[in-house]
């Protein structure tokens, strides 16, 4: 009797999840990239009827043919997997209609995604932290060699085939025995400092809102930012960009830093004033700068800042990775499912 009743709740129960499942199939997930990792699409596909967009979301066609077959395709979704750093638009979000319920962005900024306008709207966001920040990690430490051991410089002699040969010629700075300071000692600065520690550093300092309870394990001292500009080797930009860390390098605090300091950027572009930057380079203020993030992105090609020798860019790669892309789908996706099934979500920013 008891095995009849049980195996009657398991049909039951199934009967109540094919149920669920058939009715959030009713639901319409739009996905704004043609993009998106295989392993996050699969997970939307099983739960929802997907949208995705036949072009990129990135750069010029993201500006033209995406906004525009994204316009068309986003009416009556109730969820929007945004793939891009291109600004959520009130025009999209009213075009979309009421029943949008969450924006999923993949990425662990979230400035482009219009946070007054969801609020107002009711709409839930969530994004992807902590998945990307081992890959994010790992670039920050390679922009530190490439701008403290002048790749730039040493790359062209090799692709001149005219090398500087000499003791003391193109000679770098070392991080054995420098002093790090980490802007931002969140999941991604957190990941900075254990990378860093077989290099043999002599200090890490770090500055934020509060103290870390992380930093103790990791040795790092809090400091003010004045003190962390004023003391450290390495600079290194962690930190979201908010209305308060909007061009946190300027020429003032760029004043402070030590002539053989190196400036890294993994954050957002907008960290820094790109003309100040560019003035502490060439005047030599500072010793050289590694940015993943500028301002534009794409940096057009004939920009000021690729005249410089003492500055090693990358086309915004933090997170490029096969593995963390993936796990940046899968996440936002299931953020989405949450969000549909009435549950809370895994990463919110507006839950």
């Amino acid at each position: 009797m008891g095995f009849v009743f049980i195996a009657f709740v398991c049909l039951l129960l199934r009967g109540n999840d094919a149920s669920s499942t058939k009715m959030t199939k009713n639901l319409k997930v739009l996905v704004s990239s043609n993009d998106f990792p295989e392993s996050g699409l699969k997970i939307l596909e099983e739960n929802f009827t997907v949208l995705k967009s036949c072009f990129s979301n990135f750069g010029e066609e993201g500006l033209k043919e995406n906004k525009e077959e994204l316009m068309r395709l986003i009416p009556g979704c109730s969820a929007l997997v945004w793939i891009s750093h291109h600004q959520i638009t009130k025009e999209l979000l009213d075009k979309a209609g009421p029943q949008l319920k969450i924006v999923a962005t993949a990425s662990a900024g979230y400035n482009h995604c219009n946070v007054p306008e969801l609020t107002a709207r009711g709409i839930k966001l969530s994004n992807t932290p902590n998945v990307l920040s081992p890959a994010v990690a790992e670039i920050a430490v390679g922009l530190m060699i490439g701008a403290a051991r002048r790749f730039n410089e040493n790359l062209k002699q090799v692709h001149s085939g005219e090398w500087e040969i000499g003791f003391e010629t193109v000679l770098g700075q070392d991080l054995r025995g420098s002093t790090v300071g980490i802007v931002g000692l969140g999941g991604i600065g957190q990941a900075v400092v254990k990378r860093l520690a077989g290099f043999e550093v002599g200090k890490f300092v770090y500055t934020g809102h509060r103290e870390k309870p992380e930093a103790k394990a990791l040795n790092a001292e809090f400091v003010s930012l004045n003190n962390l500009l004023t003391q450290s080797d390495f600079v290194v930009l962690a930190v979201p960009l908010t209305e308060e860390t909007k061009n946190m390098i300027n020429e003032t605090t760029l004043a402070k830093m030590k002539n053989n300091a190196i400036l890294i950027n993994v954050g957002r572009g907008d960290l820094v004033d790109q003309d100040a930057l560019y003035n502490a380079l060439k005047n030599r203020t500072i010793y050289a700068a590694g940015l993943d993030v500028t301002t534009p992105e794409p940096l057009p090609k004939d920009h000021k800042l690729l005249t410089l020798p003492n500055i090693f860019i990358l086309p915004h790669i933090g997170s490029a990775t096969l593995r963390t892309r993936s796990d940046m789908a899968v996440l936002a996706a299931n953020n989405v499912v949450n969000a549909l099934n009435g549950k809370p979500l895994i990463t919110p920013v507006l839950p």
